[in-house]
Formats: structure tokens, sequence, C-alpha cells
């Protein structure tokens, strides 16, 4: 078996980013490396999302860049936050993938193996990207930040149907917690504490045409839900796209029609009787994000990177840029790296964190309007300091602004429990 003075294990987000700043860094040039991903082929298969709070490598894989977001309230009432200074992007993995994998093709020393069974291990020095934990379905211990979005592009403009519909093709939907109208016919299908959850549509508008949608949920693991395709269509209806006729009148309440007919939907294959702007389905997306740290055995000769090695920020899911911060430390650090230290996230921020998800497990009813608090008031300096605080990236006098906003007896409550 051939042997390798590096082993990646897992050739995603984290995995690849460690490859590339090794590799555009001339760190691999007398050093060979192996990538152990089972994956048959790459494709687009995640978008990952952040402000601009530090330059990164690949601008050149950005599919839009926004300098407005906003979060809405029931009852159709949003604030709108300008973020000129740290613009909100999003990075299509179709095109991260084909970047770093037409530069690492070109140095002969990096090569990609299915599993790790076919190298040696016993002087390689490993960086492993694949976390111990249960998986999601399976956990009713832990809380997840779980989504379903599809990207579609209609043949008309997308417009608003009514105040529930908000669409704004400059503006990135980052929570939009409007309870859209929910189809008669499925009403059953939602569990009774459906409003007891953290629920809200993520929408990233690319053109007045073209545009991304999440449902996104933070539960615990395997909590029973409604079909995130409810969401889905319910969030269609309110732009005017599929009509509120499509589950009316007469339809019956049998479960496999009601879902033949969203599946049909949902292909952009439905009946002109309730398709009225007609679509395609560009791309879907479908994951989940733990929102704990998964448990970090330390070893002699293996780090941890991306969600393994703890740089998830568990009150936002945010990774990507985390994960950029990681992959630079380990680069500046490879000659020695058995002996450097591990790399995490500011302690305050792990405190932080901590303390936001005691809240959430004790208060889950009144995280929503946590939330709204959060970004009630978008002055620039406000919002600067709210995104760097999301971002780690803030200075005592910007987590105090934003701690000032929070519910001050319910976080003392949870402080000291």
């Amino acid at each position: 078996m051939k042997e390798f003075d590096y082993i990646i294990l897992g050739g995603g987000c984290a995995g690849l980013s460690l490859a590339y700043e090794l590799e555009i860094h001339k760190k691999l040039k007398n050093k060979t490396l192996a990538i152990i991903e089972p994956r048959a082929e790459y494709k687009r298969d995640k978008m990952w999302s952040f402000w601009k709070i530090i330059p990164h490598n690949f601008e050149d894989c950005v599919k839009k860049s926004w300098e407005k977001f906003y979060v809405r309230e029931r009852w159709a009432r949003e604030t709108f936050h300008h973020c000129f200074d740290y613009p909100y992007q999003t990075i299509d993995s179709g095109l991260f993938y084909k970047k770093i994998l037409n530069t690492l093709k070109k140095n002969k020393n990096i090569r990609f193996f299915k599993n790790i069974k076919e190298i040696k291990t016993t002087n390689s020095f490993i960086f492993n990207s694949v976390p111990k934990v249960k998986k999601f379905n399976k956990d009713g211990e832990n809380y997840w930040q779980h989504f379903y979005g599809i990207e579609i592009e209609t043949k008309k403009s997308i417009v608003n149907s009514d105040e529930f519909g908000l669409f704004q093709p400059i503006a990135v939907g980052l929570m939009d917690f409007e309870q859209k109208y929910i189809p008669e016919a499925t009403l059953d299908r939602y569990p009774a504490n459906y409003f007891d959850w953290i629920h809200f549509m993520y929408i990233l508008p690319f053109t007045e045409r073209k545009v991304f949608f999440e449902t996104t949920w933070i539960t615990k693991g395997n909590r029973r839900m409604s079909p995130y395709e409810y969401q889905i269509v319910n969030q269609l209806q309110a732009w005017n796209i599929v009509s509120k006729d499509a589950f009316r009148g007469n339809f019956p309440k049998d479960d496999k029609k009601i879902d033949r007919r969203i599946n049909k939907i949902m292909e952009g294959r439905g009946s002109s009787k309730f398709v009225k702007n007609p679509f395609k389905v560009n791309y879907k997306e479908h994951g989940a994000i733990p929102l704990f740290h998964p448990v970090y055995e330390k070893k002699e000769n293996q780090i941890n990177i991306g969600t393994a090695g703890h740089m998830t920020r568990l009150s936002t899911g945010y990774t990507f840029l985390n994960i950029q911060e990681h992959s630079k430390y380990i680069r500046e650090n490879i000659e020695n790296i058995r002996d450097a230290e591990i790399f995490k996230q500011d302690n305050k921020y792990l405190f932080y964190d901590k303390l936001f998800m005691k809240v959430l497990d004790e208060n889950p009813k009144e995280m929503r309007s946590i939330f709204i608090k959060l970004f009630n008031y978008p002055s620039r300096s406000n919002t600067n300091a709210i995104i760097k605080f999301l971002s780690n990236k803030s200075n005592f006098s910007e987590d105090l602004s934003v701690i000032l906003k929070m519910p001050k007896w319910t976080f003392i409550k949870a402080l000291f429990k």
C-alpha cells in the first residue's frame, strides 16, 4: 500500500478548502496528499452563504452578492438592513468544486481514494472532516438546523399575490417568519405544536424570475413535522406562482393524491389550471446542520476540521468562513503541525452560543421574538455590529450593543440555571 505525508478524510467543503490552501501556497510541492472521498462525482449540491467579513479564496465562485437583507415578522412587517460594508455572498458549490479540482489535478502528489483502507496510514498526519454524530432523524436529544430548498426560474416576473408574499429581487430574505397560507386539504398533516418550533423561509433572489428559497427549521432531530414540500408550495402560492385553488373545493383529503399533486408542482409539471406562472426547477438542496459540537477525539497524528473540528457557529449554523480561517492557520503551521495548538473559535463566542442554546431549550416559543428584537434597529452601525457579532469578529462595544437588545431576564435565568 502507498503511504502519504498527509491524509484528508472527507472531500467536502472543509477538506477541499484545506487542500486548495496548501496547494496554492506551495506546501505540497515536496509532500504527498491523499483525499478520501466516497462520492462518484462532484456536482452542485450545496450553497454556502455568509457576510463577507474577511477576504477568501473563492470570489470567482460567488453566485451573487447582496447589499441589503431583511427579517420579516408575522403580520407582514419587515425590517430592512443595508450591508454595504459586509455584503452577503453565496458560493455555488459546483463552481467551488470545479475550481479546486482543476487546481489539484495539476499536482501529481495529490490523489483521491474512495476508502481509507486503500492506503497506509501509520506515519501519515490526518485531517479529519467527518464528524461522529448520530444521523439527524435518529437524534432526539440535540438541536439541528434542517432545511429543504429549491431554485426556480419562472416564465414571468415573480410578483406578490398579497401582503404575505414579499419578494424583493435586491434583498436577501434572511429570516421570513410570516405564516403563509396553509392549504385546507393538508392541515391534518401539520403537527399540533407546529407554531412552537422555530421555522422561517430563507430567500436568495438572483433576478426577478430566478430565486432560491428554503424552508428552515430548528428542532431536536427526530421531531414529527409536515413534509418540507408543503411549505415550499405555500411559498409558491404566496408569490402567485401556484394558485391557492390547487387544494381547495372538493379536492379529497387523500394523502397520496395530495402528495402526487405536490410532487408534480415541485417538478414544475403542475397543470396550467394550478400553475399560474410556469417555472422550471434548477436545483434542490436538503440537509441538516448539527447545532452542537460533536465529540472531538484528540489524537497525536490527527486534527479535526470543518464541523468535526467545531467550526460551526452554533447560534447561526455559519461555517464557511471559519473553515477558511482554519485552513489558513493549518497552512501557516504545516511544517510543525504535530506540535501546533488546536485552532478554535474565540472562547467568548463559544460562551455566547452555549447560553443561546440553553435559552432555546428552555424557551423555544420565545425564540422568534428574540431573533426579531436582534434585527429591530437597522442603522448602519447597528447592522455592522450584528453582522460582526454573528461572524465572530465583534469587539466589546459591539458585543454589548447586541446583548442589550436581548430579553435580559430570560438570558440571566439561563445563565445561572
